[in-house]
């Protein structure tokens, strides 16, 4: 009878701890791994989402990129252009002979100016002396200069007369600056 009593007592009870062990172990776990399973759908689901809002931006984004684009090409059309702030400086002192001589002027000399830097830019600067046959052309040349694209400085300049008998000739020293790209 003892031996029937464990076995009555001890199979339930057994059965019990094969029921809590299986369901600690087996049910209990499936449902950690589906709950894991089930966040890294959620999560992949967002960044899907995300790429798809990504992909409809697209078009706005190239239109936004060509806007930008047209406006660096503009800004960049009112500075001089050079691979180097020498390069610059050369073809700064190109466009000031340009407008002089076109205006009937000589050039006696000309110097180019240590760049300075200003930011992501540079300041070149050239030094010209010249010979302007009367004001209207000195006019003509300082308007040119002042109203061309790109932009170009006259930051100091200084008028004498050649000769004082004959007071139509004019000796110009003219120190013009512009921006470059900062390279």
């Amino acid at each position: 009878m003892r031996k029937s009593k464990i076995l009555i007592v001890g199979i339930p009870l057994g059965i019990i701890l094969l029921g809590l062990g299986i369901y600690q172990y087996g049910f209990l776990r499936i449902q950690a791994e589906t709950a894991s399973l089930r966040e890294g759908q959620a999560i992949k689901t967002k960044t899907l989402e995300k790429y798809i809002t990504l992909i409809s931006e697209k078009p706005q984004l190239e239109k936004k990129l060509a806007s930008l684009k047209e406006t660096r090409k503009a800004d960049d059309s009112k500075l001089i252009t050079g691979q180097t702030p020498s390069l610059s400086a050369a073809q700064l002192q190109e466009i000031v002979k340009g407008i002089i001589t076109g205006r009937g002027g000589t050039i006696s000399s000309e110097r180019v100016g240590k760049p300075e830097d200003l930011g992501k830019f540079k300041v070149i600067n050239v030094i010209i002396d010249a010979v302007m046959p009367d004001s209207r052309a000195l006019s003509d040349v300082l308007y040119s200069i002042e109203t061309r694209t790109p932009y170009l400085v006259v930051k100091e300049f200084d008028i004498r007369i050649r000769n004082y008998r004959d007071p139509r000739e004019l000796m110009l020293k003219l120190d013009v600056s512009a921006l470059t790209a900062g390279r």
